[in-house]
């Protein structure tokens, strides 16, 4: 499914007050994505006079805007609140990235842990961007008594 596609049935869900969510086809990725020390300079709420000149990360941008050309879902997930909206919005168009949508208000910290009744997976941003790889990790889950 080309990325269009995607985002005529995103539109479609919101614009005709549908109270159901889109259907992501098989193999359609739906990242969430930090913004300050993810995909630019790490920016601070109390400092958002610099939020307009944060140096991009080019890596990011070419790898979010390929996974957006394949049909992929771009959120940006950031910690941003809603009065830096405009500039973020802005600076993002300024760079060129392509995306669907933000939520704004992120928690600071680093202990994020996300449960959900679908598979989950998770990506800590090291310094680059690149395609992603499989890797054996250990990871958390609910102890259903069966220790396997």
């Amino acid at each position: 499914m080309k990325a269009e596609d995607i985002d005529k049935n995103l539109q479609a869900a919101t614009e005709n007050g549908e109270a159901i969510s889109p259907v992501l086809p098989e193999g359609i990725k739906n990242y969430l994505i930090d913004i300050d020390g993810t995909i630019c300079d790490d920016i601070p709420n109390e400092e958002p006079e610099r939020m307009a000149t944060a140096a991009v990360y080019p890596d990011a941008q070419i790898t979010l805007n390929k996974w957006y050309d394949e049909g992929h879902i771009i959120f940006f997930f950031t910690s941003r609140t809603e009065a830096h909206r405009a500039i973020t919005e802005e600076w993002l168009k300024k760079h060129g990235f392509k995306y669907h949508g933000m939520l704004m208000g992120k928690p600071r910290g680093g202990n994020y842990h996300w449960i959900d009744n679908h598979l989950v997976k998770a990506t800590r941003y090291r310094g680059k961007f690149t395609d992603l790889v499989d890797k054996d990790v250990t990871i958390q889950v609910f102890d259903d008594g069966n220790h396997e």
